[in-house]
């Protein structure tokens, strides 16, 4: 079990002639068995923030710690195979094909790791049957419910058994019943599996659920929600 460690990061970008501040000397420490949530709006760098510690992204300077391993300095290689091993990704968007099945979706990352098809469906049909979809499972991506798909995708996020979750957004599609059942059973997973957990989100009802919260704001962090972005620091 390992942490997850932000240490003065530093992500800069060029629009046009302005320079976008999306991480500006951010530090967070996210331990084993935490979920942590992002809060802040559009554009302030929350996002950013995901990308580099799934190693999608190198900070400008900085250093993005998992156990041992510097994200940012892993080989394009490395960083692949960090993903696909060691990471969870949940997406707000699903990034599900429409015609394959519940379970086709939720296995795609296996046969990679050296699976049998056979294999990485007995692997994967547990994962489905954990969030709720046992009786959905050969049901095509375009037949679920908006919430049946978002956990379509959390299942694939967690087949692989991964040491570190990230979640974009991902109750920004759901009702507030779906996004209740979808924020609960992150939380139960992180919980049950001691993992650090990122989740990314501009909904409050999201604070409910989370073990701490951090406000993010140009690129700059802030420990609980500031009073300007419609909550009381808690």
């Amino acid at each position: 079990m390992s942490n997850l460690e932000l240490l003065d990061v530093v992500k800069h970008y060029k629009s046009g002639t302005e320079v976008v501040r999306a991480a500006d000397g951010v530090s967070l420490t996210i331990p084993p068995g935490e979920l942590v949530a992002l809060y802040g709006p559009s554009g302030s760098g929350k996002t950013t923030l995901l990308l580099l510690a799934a190693g999608l992204s190198a900070p400008d300077s900085g250093r993005i710690l998992f156990g041992e391993r510097d994200i940012g300095q892993l080989s394009a290689r490395e960083s692949a195979l960090y993903r696909r091993r060691d990471v969870g990704f949940v997406f707000q968007t699903f990034h599900l094909m429409p015609h394959a099945s519940a379970l086709d979706n939720a296995m795609i990352k296996l046969p990679a790791d050296g699976y049998t098809l056979e294999e990485a469906r007995e692997r994967t049909a547990p994962w489905l049957e954990r969030v709720g979809l046992g009786t959905r499972m050969k049901h095509a991506a375009e037949q679920l419910s908006m919430g049946e798909r978002q956990r379509v995708s959390i299942a694939r996020a967690l087949v692989n058994e991964p040491k570190l979750l990230l979640a974009d957004e991902p109750t920004g599609n759901l009702d507030s019943v779906r996004t209740q059942e979808i924020l609960g059973l992150l939380r139960e997973i992180c919980h049950e599996r001691q993992i650090p957990a990122l989740l990314v989100t501009h909904d409050p009802e999201a604070m409910s659920f989370v073990d701490h919260v951090y406000t993010l704001r140009d690129g700059r962090l802030a420990d609980g929600m500031h009073a300007e972005l419609g909550a009381a620091p808690l």
